[in-house]
């Protein structure tokens, strides 16, 4: 199993997702959102994976780099290579399927419950929340989970391979969480910033667990062979 994770090259840590890929025997071939090639020139793969960044999908200066992650995942989904994305990733995934993303009007953030329609690919949590930025689910999508602030989960094959995002963060580490909180991940002030860093080591322990679980019954659903 050969995963590609797209990521900021100063923030490329996948957490426990990663952490269950490569326990399932998954080769992880790390890539620079920023430097990306064509999906044609990346080579065998059987997943690819789109993690977080604290940039946002919608705004002009990154046009560039969006389009070029964005025309990423419609060639790997027409290519039968499912795409699963996180935070930022289901943001551009959002877009890159036909539904779009923009600025809340207020971060949310902590480890926050979902309202779900499947227990299995989006269970209700709690979950770890640290962004700013809400997204419009593509056209053909179906949503599996929403919060107060909109969408948390869909599912879409449109293109051919299917594809999962999570709004949450299943991937996040106390470690990373602490380090996002200290760097303003979650945009502007109104936070308890110690009150969320003791959420994050406080739920260390059992989002691992739901994160390994959840990334086996996504690889399940995707189709991909572990």
């Amino acid at each position: 199993m050969r995963i590609h994770v797209i990521a900021d090259v100063v923030d490329s840590d996948g957490g426990f997702v990663v952490e269950r890929l490569e326990q399932l025997g998954g080769e992880i071939v790390q890539l620079d959102r920023d430097e990306l090639a064509p999906y044609d020139s990346i080579g065998d793969t059987d997943l690819i994976l789109l993690l977080g960044s604290d940039r946002s999908a919608h705004e002009p200066k990154w046009k560039d780099v969006v389009e070029a992650e964005s025309a990423l995942v419609r060639a790997a989904l027409r290519d039968d290579t499912p795409v699963m994305g996180i935070c930022y990733g289901a943001q551009l995934m959002a877009r890159a399927l036909g539904g779009t993303s923009w600025r809340a009007d207020m971060a949310e953030v902590g480890w926050q419950r979902v309202d779900t329609v499947d227990h299995v690919l989006c269970p209700e949590g709690p979950w770890a929340q640290l962004h700013s930025d809400v997204f419009a689910p593509p056209p053909n999508a179906r949503v599996l989970g929403t919060s107060w602030r909109g969408t948390q989960c869909f599912i879409d094959d449109s293109l051919g391979a299917r594809a999962i995002a999570w709004q949450f963060h299943p991937e996040v580490t106390a470690a990373t969480y602490e380090r996002w909180v200290n760097e303003g991940y979650y945009g502007d002030g109104g936070v308890d910033e110690k009150d969320l860093i003791r959420q994050a080591h406080e739920n260390e322990a059992r989002s691992r667990i739901a994160a390994h679980k959840l990334t086996d019954s996504a690889l399940h659903y995707l189709g991909v062979s572990v």
